[in-house]
């Protein structure tokens, strides 16, 4: 009967601990973002055509994104693909004349994440969208999940095209 106890005692005890081993997304925003941004990045590789620049819409990244993961994530989109990367709204790009009202549209593209949903099972679900002109934008969801030491792209589609 000891022994039974024991056993049931350790089992309890391991369940219990390895549940408290799991990742908090919390504590990795710049990464769990850097790889929501990237996947919406790389849809529609013609979006993304002779760009310019790559700006990324944070205002509305409200969930304790600290200033060091916002500048991680703009050396990550620097380093990638080689381009000016900056942290703007639409309205800021147009004020500051990276929008060409000739051609409609920006010499570069705006990532923006317009929903970061925390899960259960290390699972962040996200709404995002690539915008380069009113003709030519994404919307993007999708998944990023902890596995193996890494946050990574579980799944993602296109949901609107225009």
């Amino acid at each position: 009967m000891k022994i039974k106890f024991g056993s049931m005692l350790l089992i309890l005890s391991l369940i219990l601990t390895a549940c408290n081993l799991g990742v908090k997304p919390e504590e990795h925003l710049g990464e769990i973002y850097s790889v929501a941004l990237d996947t919406i990045m790389e849809k529609d590789e013609a979006l993304s055509s002779e760009m310019k620049f790559i700006a990324i819409d944070m205002s509305n990244f409200d969930d304790g994104l600290s200033a060091k993961d916002k500048k991680e994530i703009m050396i990550f989109f620097k380093d990638k693909y080689k381009v000016d990367v900056m942290d703007a709204t639409f309205d800021e790009l147009k004020e500051k004349g990276y929008y060409n009202p000739d051609k409609m549209s920006l010499d570069g593209v705006l990532l923006r994440i317009e929903k970061m949903d925390f899960k259960l099972n290390n699972n962040v679900f996200f709404e995002g969208s690539k915008y380069r002109s009113g003709l030519g934008a994404i919307g993007v969801e999708g998944t990023v999940h902890f596995k193996d030491g890494n946050w990574q792209m579980k799944e993602s589609k296109e949901t609107w095209i225009s």
